[in-house]
């Protein structure tokens, strides 16, 4: 099961937040780029990357951060967060991205999700954000009557190389995963699942590799990480093989 570190970005500066962007946040005293090269150093083989103000405002807003992140990375990384255009998905995988990572218009434009699947075979993820289970949209701030599972089996023949998985009622408390829902979704779905929100220990890790066979295949994980909570080193241990068709 891959282990991906987040890397979450707000006006250039690496964030942490607590239940969304609307809640408590404070930035991290440290460049994206250090931020970047940390997780490398660690051990990590692939990141995470999200434009936290395009993903409420629709537009890319912290470019010059993750392109400096791209320029000095040599590992795989996805980026989402602001993306809505096909030329948005082709700037990124320009500039060295692996994946690009589709979440509000999966919701209000799936004809551009399977034309993005179509002209960019195998490099699109969708973002599938819940809160309780139903969808949530533009950064969390718009929560939807649609069901996650509903959202994620309107993809399944889409060619999409994964769907990320995100309890936002977790993210960033370090409560631990909704390991339950996860696996209850990926069980559903042919398409590979990768789950996110609340990653608070290496038990969260050992639990969800049990769930492998379920159709999970990875779990991305922010600040547990990057405060000490979980060691690198036995969360990658713990994780297993890191190789994956996904990247």
């Amino acid at each position: 099961m891959i282990l991906i570190p987040a890397i979450d970005l707000k006006d250039g500066q690496v964030l942490r937040f607590v239940r969304g962007l609307n809640d408590a946040t404070h930035a991290v005293d440290i460049s994206p780029v250090a931020q970047a090269l940390e997780y490398v150093e660690h051990g990590f083989e692939y990141l995470h990357i999200v434009d936290l103000n395009g993903a409420t405002s629709g537009q890319m807003a912290n470019a010059k951060a993750i392109e400096d992140i791209a320029k000095a990375l040599k590992i795989p990384f996805q980026v989402g967060g602001g993306i809505r255009s096909l030329s948005d998905i082709e700037f990124w995988l320009e500039r060295g991205a692996s994946r690009v990572v589709l979440g509000t218009i999966a919701q209000t434009d799936p004809h551009l999700i399977r034309q993005a699947c179509q002209k960019f075979q195998g490099r699109i993820c969708v973002s599938i954000d819940a809160k309780g289970g139903y969808v949530a949209l533009s950064g969390w701030t718009k929560i939807t009557s649609i069901k996650a599972l509903e959202l994620a089996l309107r993809y399944e023949d889409a060619g999409v190389a994964a769907i990320i998985y995100t309890d936002i009622g977790r993210d960033g408390t370090t409560a631990g995963i909704n390991i339950e829902m996860a696996s209850d979704l990926a069980f559903a779905l042919t398409t590979p699942l990768i789950a996110a929100g609340g990653l608070a220990t290496l038990d969260d890790i050992i639990d969800l590799q049990k769930e492998k066979n379920s159709g999970i295949i990875g779990v991305i994980g922010g600040q547990a990480l990057c405060d000490g909570r979980i060691d690198p080193k036995k969360a990658l241990a713990a994780a297993g093989e890191q190789k994956t068709t996904v990247f």
